[in-house]
């Protein structure tokens, strides 16, 4: 990742092929439509950025052809040398964490990127097969902390007996997980950037925090440095509507992307 983000900068661009970009595209509502944003998208994205984050969900809503797509957009990203994030945001215990484990994170699968989002919310030792993956593989997983959603902060927010809010005891077990990694572990964390206040502490973590919501959703710079502060060194804003927005064309889209990467250099 280091690499990735000293060549192209720290953006990460999402795929989100929802039925309201597809129409916007001029793409019919079935896998073909898919296929082909998918494709133009890593036509476009790929080489260019760091890091590229395809939605699971908008590939599985049209079934194992849609899951093909996706399987064609990680290998082909992957092929350009370009780092794929499979947001998919898998969660759950035992021997069904372990194939979730093996689906995204163990060499050879094709749905396996560099990295997965992952839920922690059955516990967070309940993603144990996925550490155990990541780490195997050299590949990494970003856990769920603070998302921007009104409805995340009752979870979230909650302080447990010891004191400290469930976000806090995520990234207290992700900084666990790191330990001794220089510069950054395999373990990163989702915090997203429309946040008001951050309301952690992110000083033990030594991994990377995939920060959703820049553009589109509203979040600035300045807004990265008022929640982060001013050194954001693994902080990877990511965009995906206010970069899809301007497709089917592919250099506009490019176009796009490289308007944003300068956005991120002030």
């Amino acid at each position: 990742m280091a690499k990735a983000v000293a060549e192209h900068g720290p953006l990460c661009v999402g795929i989100d092929p929802h039925p309201g970009l597809l129409a916007s595209w001029g793409l019919s509502q079935d896998a073909a439509g898919l296929e082909r944003f998918a494709l133009t998208c890593v036509e476009a994205f790929g080489g260019r950025v760091a890091l590229v984050k395809p939605q699971a969900a908008f590939f599985e809503a049209h079934g194992s052809r849609g899951v093909a797509v996706l399987e064609r957009v990680i290998a082909d990203l992957r092929d350009s040398g370009t780092l794929v994030l499979v947001d998919a945001k898998r969660g759950d215990i035992g021997s069904t964490m372990a194939a979730y484990a093996a689906a995204y994170l163990t060499e050879g699968s094709p749905l396996a990127g560099d990295a997965v989002t992952a839920s922690p919310y059955l516990g967070f030792g309940s993603l144990d097969p996925a550490l155990e993956a990541a780490a195997g593989s050299g590949r990494g997983i970003f856990v769920l902390a603070l998302t921007s959603n009104p409805e995340g902060a009752s979870v979230q927010r909650a302080v447990g007996s010891d004191g400290r809010s469930v976000a806090q005891s995520i990234v207290d077990s992700a900084a666990r997980a790191n330990a001794g990694a220089e510069p950054f572990g395999d373990v990163g964390l989702v915090v997203g950037a429309t946040l008001d206040e951050l309301g952690v502490d992110l000083s033990d973590l030594r991994g990377y925090v995939l920060a959703p919501g820049f553009g589109a959703q509203g979040a600035t710079v300045a807004d990265l440095r008022a929640l982060f502060g001013p050194d954001l060194r693994g902080v990877l804003p990511t965009s995906s509507r206010d970069v899809l927005k301007h497709g089917p064309e592919t250099a506009k889209l490019r176009s796009a992307v490289d308007a944003v990467r300068r956005s991120l250099e002030m």
